[in-house]
């Protein structure tokens, strides 16, 4: 890779990126997901993708360097009756390519993400980080992201 960070490239992910979206998730040792390289699980990324892109309220992203996808981010917007009918933009998903990290690649995704919330008048950015991505927290921090709320889960069956 030749090119600098500053010509890192932020767009929407196509079915074509499937491939290395899907190798950065099951690289991701921590996140829990059970994500595979599997061609057997292809199917179901898919549909998933094709979820998200037919959703007006869903994006995913990828950051791409010299062609090649290194990053990735999904954002969903939520509108509440709560806070007079607030939005709020919900960022998961933040993966860069683990060869890459450190280079300044998560804040470029993250501020991309805050740069829309303004343009589209959301009122509050949310995001969720495995509790044992102490690094990440420490991230989000230096970006301004605050704790303020304990996040609950249930896997179902």
């Amino acid at each position: 890779m030749s090119a600098g960070i500053n010509d890192l490239v932020i767009r929407l992910a196509e079915e074509s990126d499937l491939a290395a979206l899907i190798a950065i998730f099951a690289a991701d040792e921590i996140g829990g997901h059970g994500d595979t390289t599997d061609d057997a699980a292809y199917p179901d990324y898919l549909a998933a993708l094709r979820a998200i892109r037919a959703s007006p309220n869903e994006t995913l992203y990828v950051a791409c360097l010299d062609g090649e996808i290194i990053g990735t981010f999904q954002t969903a917007i939520l509108t509440k009756l709560v806070g007079r009918g607030a939005s709020s933009l919900k960022i998961q998903a933040v993966q860069t390519r683990v060869d890459m990290r450190g280079r300044g690649i998560g804040a470029i995704m993250i501020n991309h993400c805050i740069d829309e919330a303004r343009k589209r008048g959301v009122k509050t950015i949310e995001l969720g980080s495995n509790m044992a991505r102490q690094d990440a927290h420490r991230f989000y921090e230096r970006l301004g992201f605050e704790k303020r709320h304990y996040g609950f889960s249930m896997k179902l069956k």
